[in-house]
């Protein structure tokens, strides 16, 4: 990352004192790099971690989220990496004449010793959902494909007594040699059967800001490259849980247990961890031995999760009563046609199990996300197998979705995953936990009753995770599990290195009803990381606060 700082500012005014000539040091020499050149007002950014005056977007750390440090080689050490305090701010985008697959970052910025300030940044793709959140390199990020808007994000750390702040960013998108990208064949997301955890939190605040409340609807992903900002449903997955019940929801948050475990990405793509297949989570190789069995921050990892529900989403969608096997299509991966619902003033929408008024709910969109459109049946729109919602709930269709009864193409598959693997290790299963059992769902919320399939015990494993068509199909039921509570997210930077670790055994953080009994069950075995069947695995720690309330 180029940027001026203040040593270096005070060195250029020395210069210019005595007549030197500073002014190509001082100015970047823009004229010598075509391209589309912008300054983004900061003032205009929003985020967690980082306020705005007019001096600039200075990092606050009463806001700011746990995160390992840029650099060390934490995926071959057993020592804990270093946890930093960290703030996002995401800034205006910018239209651009000519499509570009680069752009160059350059700041001005005042940094302390023990702090950081850096730039993500992503592109719009021609379908209209944006690529995922890129970090610069030597002040230069590569996007995945030609894009003709961009977007940034200041990324501000601070492990000293000194705060950063970032006065001046400048952005320059360099043409492309071609035109925008070529047309591609419509391919559905990307989609993993992976282990999910309750997040909890009530009261606490998300990686993005946003403030968890009672039977909250939203996601974490051990990643920040795919964190949508507060109240915005840019990145969202569509999981559906054993019983066949589903939910669209956006990812707010980052965890569990990692952030910045990509798994979804081909693995030459994962910004850690590349040794691991594509679609197997850090968390779960770790439970068979990868990085010692522990996580970047070296906590020993307690399950395999690789995402987090909201308690609304595991409680009353999916009718979870226990952590479990879900099936997760990563909705921005793929290059669907994607619509927008709006609610009218309600959270969510019922997802409708036929094309007709009155049919049993099999699950909930929530309002703003962008969901798979596949054809029209009248009144209703199909969004997957067996799923409807209303057409008057989308904001507006393509004109040229077919008719449901219409010939179709087959389904669109998703992309296969990278072929590399990673060497199995053996784990080791640990005594049981006796969590608390969650109250029962908020039938208000939930018209249809779970199946019992939900409940942990009432199958065998699920089958090896690969890729499959996010069409709502069912993934494979839980294995015979004992009662786990979520895994943590990064610890809270009000508490420091360290925070958040695993404590064996208690309660969920969250759990709404007090006195709840515990049940005990003995886990029959742990995950391997290549097949990621995960098993509730005993053990299993209290999820740390992604921020401060």
């Amino acid at each position: 990352m180029r940027s001026i700082t203040r040593a270096g500012l005070r060195a250029i005014g020395l210069l210019a004192a005595t007549g030197a000539l500073c002014a190509a040091a001082t100015v970047p020499a823009m004229a010598d790099e075509p391209g589309t050149t912008w300054q983004p007002e900061l003032s205009e950014g929003t985020g967690n971690g980082v306020v705005v005056s007019p001096d600039g977007a200075r990092f606050d750390r009463s806001t700011a989220f746990g995160a390992p440090a840029d650099e060390g080689d934490t995926e071959s050490s057993a020592d804990p990496a270093e946890v930093v305090p960290t703030g996002l701010l995401t800034l205006a985008p910018r239209t651009l004449d000519t499509p570009t697959r680069e752009v160059d970052s350059r700041l001005v910025a005042d940094t302390p010793p023990g702090s950081t300030a850096s730039v993500d940044v992503r592109g719009k793709r021609a379908g209209g959902g944006w690529t995922e959140w890129i970090p610069a390199q030597d002040s230069r990020t590569e996007l995945p494909e030609a894009v003709t808007e961009v977007q940034g994000r200041l990324v501000l750390t601070a492990t000293g007594a000194a705060d950063p702040t970032v006065r001046e960013l400048t952005l320059t998108a360099t043409p492309g040699s071609g035109a925008e990208s070529e047309p591609v064949t419509e391919a559905a997301p990307r989609s993993y059967s992976v282990f999910a955890t309750r997040e909890g939190l009530v009261g606490g605040t998300t990686a993005n800001g946003h403030k968890i409340v009672n039977r909250d609807r939203f996601v974490a992903l051990p990643s920040r490259r795919a964190l949508s900002a507060n109240g915005k449903t840019d990145y969202s997955v569509k999981v559906c849980a054993p019983n066949g019940r589903c939910a669209i929801a956006p990812v707010w948050d980052i965890g569990p247990w990692n952030t910045k475990d990509d798994y979804w990405n081909p693995s030459n793509q994962r910004e850690m961890w590349k040794d691991l297949p594509q679609g197997v989570p850090q968390a779960a190789a770790a439970r068979n031995g990868h990085n010692g069995g522990k996580d970047q921050f070296g906590r020993r990892v307690a399950n395999p999760a690789g995402i987090d529900l909201g308690d609304g989403i595991f409680w009353d969608v999916l009718g979870l009563k226990d952590n479990s096997q879900v099936q997760v299509d990563y909705l921005w991966t793929g290059s669907q046609r994607l619509s927008a619902i709006r609610t009218e003033g309600t959270p969510d929408i019922q997802i409708l199990a036929r094309p007709e008024a009155g049919a049993e709910s099999v699950g909930i969109a929530v309002d703003a996300t962008e969901v798979p459109v596949q054809c029209t049946s009248g009144a209703f729109v199909r969004i997957g197998d067996g799923q409807y919602l209303p057409a008057t709930a989308f904001t507006g269709l393509p004109g040229d979705v077919p008719a449901c009864d219409a010939a179709a193409p087959p389904a669109p598959s998703p992309a296969a995953p990278d072929a590399s693997a990673a060497p199995s290790t053996p784990g080791t299963p640990e005594a049981p936990g006796t969590p608390a059992t969650p109250p029962a769902p908020d039938t208000s919320a939930a018209p249809a009753v779970p199946d019992a399939s939900a409940a942990a015990g009432s199958s065998p494993a699920p089958a090896p995770a690969v890729p499959t068509a996010p069409s709502g199909a069912t993934p494979s039921a839980p294995a015979p599990s004992s009662s786990t509570p979520s895994a943590p997210s990064a610890p809270s930077a009000a508490t420091g290195p360290g925070a958040g670790a695993p404590a064996a055994g208690g309660a969920m953080a969250g759990t709404p009803s007090p006195g709840s009994t515990t049940t005990t069950t003995p886990a029959t075995g742990v995950p391997t990381g290549d097949n990621q069947a995960a098993r509730v695995t005993p053990g299993s720690a209290q999820r740390a606060p992604s921020g401060t309330s």
